[in-house]
């Protein structure tokens, strides 16, 4: 049976707070600079994976560059959720705004993101599109962050008249604001999105993010030491998350809850006796984790597990018939 579209939203705003978690851990547990390394390298990632496949399927191929990159950003941030106004000011001018609460940084989580953090998301995406373009005159300036305290992450792609260096596609300043947003002057979604599809492309969007954030940290502190620091964000997002999950997913327990995630983000999974198995996951389809971030996610399950019971236990083991979730009895 299909999830429904509270269940489906409910994933999402799962793995959100945890890709939030982890960066937020990163922050805190790393420093700023290793924490803007890797949204840099999250969000690089994102670009280069999605930027020109959208264009296409969003129906921006042939638009002028600053358009399309503009556009890009309202329309795959609304699909997936995010609050973003859209502004087209000339041809070779067009501005994004990202209006608070920022879903990125969800709730006072944005309170522990530093600037450089925040700019690290621009560096890695908003600045290489004219690359992707092949418009090496395209640029994106960025006239306020959040972080700072202005009412939302703003800017405008600026297509110039020379081509840029790359310190240079990516500029800040405070001395121009984006006009008030006009939704009727906005791009629209094509017809084809009903509910239902909206709520699945809002689950993939964090999903995704989760994806990316896992070979990302991998790539930039090994295995060992990106599982230690993406698990611990698992459980304790799990601990702080899993009640109101559960009220959402209609779960009355640990294990009804985990039961209910799997099936909500698509996944097959049975109780037999007191362990869970599941054959596969969706989150790691097309990927080849190694087994510290496998056993970061579960830090995920055994976090929801202790929010209803602290003496719970778990033992994760992921094999070649697939996952399995071993539930130990509370012995306290």
């Amino acid at each position: 049976m299909a999830a429904s579209t509270e269940a489906m939203e409910a994933v999402g705003d799962w793995y959100h707070a945890w890709f939030t978690g982890i960066i937020l851990m990163a922050v805190s547990r790393r420093g700023a600079p290793e924490a803007a390394e890797l949204v840099f390298r999250v969000f690089r990632q994102q670009q280069q994976a999605r930027f020109l496949e959208g264009q296409e399927k969003l129906g921006l191929t042939g638009l002028p560059p600053a358009i399309a990159a503009a556009r890009y950003h309202y329309l795959s941030n609304a699909i997936g959720g995010v609050g973003v106004e859209y502004h087209e000011e000339s041809p070779k001018k067009a501005w994004i705004r990202y209006p608070p609460p920022r879903w990125i940084w969800q709730g006072t989580a944005i309170c522990g993101i530093p600037p450089e953090v925040n700019a690290a998301m621009l560096r890695g995406w908003h600045a290489q599109n004219g690359v992707s373009l092949n418009c090496p005159r395209l640029g994106f300036v960025c006239t306020g962050q959040t972080v700072d305290g202005y009412p939302g992450l703003e800017g405008y792609y600026l297509e110039h008249e020379h081509d840029l260096t790359e310190p240079e596609r990516l500029r800040f300043t405070q001395a121009e604001r984006m006009p008030r947003f006009d939704p009727a002057k906005a791009p629209a979604l094509p017809p084809t999105w009903p509910a239902d599809r909206l709520a699945k492309a809002r689950r993939g969007y964090a999903m995704e993010y989760v994806r990316s954030v896992m070979q990302a940290a991998a790539a930039q502190w090994g295995a060992a030491e990106a599982g230690a620091l993406l698990g611990l964000a698992a459980r304790l997002t799990a601990m702080q998350h899993a009640h109101h999950a559960a009220r959402t997913l209609g779960a009355a327990d640990g294990p009804a809850l985990l039961m209910a995630l799997a099936a909500a983000q698509g996944d097959a999974a049975r109780l037999e006796g007191d362990v869970i198995h599941q054959p596969a996951a969706a989150l790691f389809r097309g990927l080849d984790l190694p087994p510290a971030l496998l056993q970061a996610w579960s830090e995920l399950h055994h976090g929801a597990l202790l929010a209803f019971d602290p003496f719970a236990t778990l033992e994760f083991e992921a094999g070649p018939d697939g996952l399995f979730f071993r539930l130990r009895p509370s012995h306290g």
